[in-house]
């Protein structure tokens, strides 16, 4: 007879983005602190490598230049995903917005698109990252693995996960499915 060992349940105190806001206000997080809430547990994000820093500024002109005034692009800053999650994704692309949501971040619903850029941390990305976003409704997210040279594309979700989901070798030129015409060439930002 094998015996089963029992993984021990530990308890989280999860909180809300309420309360992350709370304590950053109170001091408990410092201003400058990288980290971000997810699923209501504060996680600590990983430090921006060179190639890390250089593909977001490629994929930042990139959008910025094929987008025009048909999106906002937003690099490394907060989506509010429900009440506990509030994600800093690589890169978002936004519905446009007179206000560019200074007044409020932007939810779920104002998303077309959220990138992640990824050396060291892909696995968490596609399996934390990524499910989040299919959960609310994200209807794309792009995961780029500088390291493996690919990139993880997941479309149209539907029950908490992507109907469509691919890995990319050579990915070349992508389209944006909510944007139609819009083509970004990722060869370079892979390639570094």
């Amino acid at each position: 007879m094998m015996a089963v060992m029992h993984e021990d349940r530990i308890a989280y105190h999860r909180i809300t983005v309420d309360q992350y806001y709370r304590m950053a206000e109170v001091g408990v997080l410092a201003p400058d602190e990288r980290v971000e809430l997810i699923d209501g547990v504060i996680i600590d994000m990983a430090p921006i490598g060179s190639r890390h820093a250089g593909a977001l500024r490629r994929l930042n002109q990139l959008f910025t230049v094929a987008l025009g005034a048909r999106a906002i692009v937003s690099g490394q800053l907060p989506v509010r995903l429900g009440p506990s999650s509030e994600p800093q994704p690589d890169l978002a692309v936004l519905k446009p917005r007179d206000d560019f949501y200074d007044r409020a971040h932007p939810h779920a619903g104002d998303v077309l698109l959220l990138v992640e850029v990824s050396v060291t941390s892909v696995r968490y990305d596609l399996q934390v990252k990524v499910p989040l976003y299919a959960r609310h409704g994200i209807p794309e997210a792009w995961v780029l693995d500088l390291k493996d040279q690919r990139v993880h594309v997941h479309r149209t979700p539907h029950g908490g996960s992507y109907t469509e989901v691919s890995t990319l070798s050579t990915p070349g030129t992508m389209t944006l499915m909510a944007l139609p015409g819009v083509e970004i060439d990722l060869t370079a930002i892979l390639r570094g």
